[in-house]
């Protein structure tokens, strides 16, 4: 019998979609071992974001209100002294769960398996599958100590779904350390927009340097992306280049995705690109240059100067909607 701790990701004292994809991975390893999880709710506004989460079928909901900006130093001692007393904790491999959780795992002298995309039960003995190398090798690990720490792909584990029912809540005490009284934070910079969140939308159009610049990106990818009510994403390339900002950035150094449309125009498929977007459901590719890498992964490969293809495509898709 295992049981999981989820460590719930907030934002702006909301729950993050992401905490949905640790929830079913901790369903997956509660179901199969006869254990049951729990789930954290930790930082500023965590009593009112824990009713975000108590239908998910959690034993219970515990609650830890830390004031201000999210610290990792923090937050993890909490976080280690709650955990100590479960078999697996587990975050979404986000930013925060790749700051926080090596941090709580460091306290609890627990191993890691970091960025997984899949987890089976064999002889009682939980194997972890994660991509190694932008993806060209899969490896498989256990993880050998009592506490095992876990962070998974929000990409490769669907979102949870509500099963009904209401978990109860507890407050658990905040374990304070010194360390963090001699952390200082200057403030977190969230970007607002219209659009949906490139991590969690089911449409994502991405372009590359082939767009030359940041006023092709507004002129011609831009309709795109509203036509479709999707996200905006770009190559590390396009990035560097000083085109979009980085928070747009899909890749192996950036945001990993796996809408149900991927649309990559201008882009050439480099094998960080593609770490990042190949597990996508559908992807559709413009590149004027037949060989480019990314056809190999496509779907949809249209062979053309993106400047004539996507104007025309964002009118079809307009006439389409309306």
């Amino acid at each position: 019998m295992t049981d999981v701790l989820v460590v719930a990701e907030l934002s702006l004292g909301k729950i993050r979609k992401t905490t949905l994809s640790a929830i079913a991975f901790a369903k997956t390893v509660a179901e199969g071992t006869s254990g049951e999880f729990d789930v954290l709710v930790i930082g500023d506004g965590a009593e009112d974001a824990a009713d975000e989460v108590t239908g998910f079928g959690a034993r219970k909901i515990l609650t830890a209100a830390i004031e201000g900006d999210y610290r990792c130093e923090a937050y993890a001692p909490t976080v280690a002294e709650v955990g100590k007393e479960y078999g697996v904790l587990v975050a979404c491999a986000s930013t925060y769960g790749k700051d926080l959780m090596p941090r709580v795992a460091a306290k609890l002298g627990a191993g890691v398996a970091s960025d997984i995309s899949k987890v089976a039960i064999e002889g009682g003995e939980l194997v972890y599958t994660r991509p190694m190398y932008a993806g060209n090798v899969i490896g498989t690990l256990k993880v050998t100590t009592d506490v095992q720490v876990v962070t998974v792909r929000q990409s490769e584990f669907e979102p949870a779904a509500e099963s009904g029912g209401s978990s109860d809540t507890e407050e658990v005490d905040v374990v304070e350390a010194d360390v963090a009284s001699r952390v200082q934070s200057l403030g977190i910079e969230v970007v607002q927009s219209e659009r949906p969140d490139l991590s969690e939308a089911d449409v994502v159009v991405s372009g590359g340097r082939s767009l030359k610049s940041a006023e092709n990106f507004e002129k011609v990818l831009e309709p795109l992306v509203d036509a479709l009510g999707a996200a905006m994403g770009a190559s590390r390339a396009a990035v560097d280049a000083g085109y979009v900002p980085n928070e747009l950035q899909v890749g192996q150094t950036g945001k990993v995705v796996a809408p149900k449309l991927y649309v990559a125009v201008g882009i050439s498929g480099a094998i960080q690109h593609l770490a990042g977007m190949k597990g996508s459901k559908v992807i559709v590719a413009i590149n004027k240059d037949k060989e480019a890498p990314i056809a190999q992964v496509a779907d949809y490969f249209l062979v053309a100067d993106l400047f004539d293809a996507v104007p025309a495509l964002t009118t079809a898709v307009k006439k389409a909607k309306g």
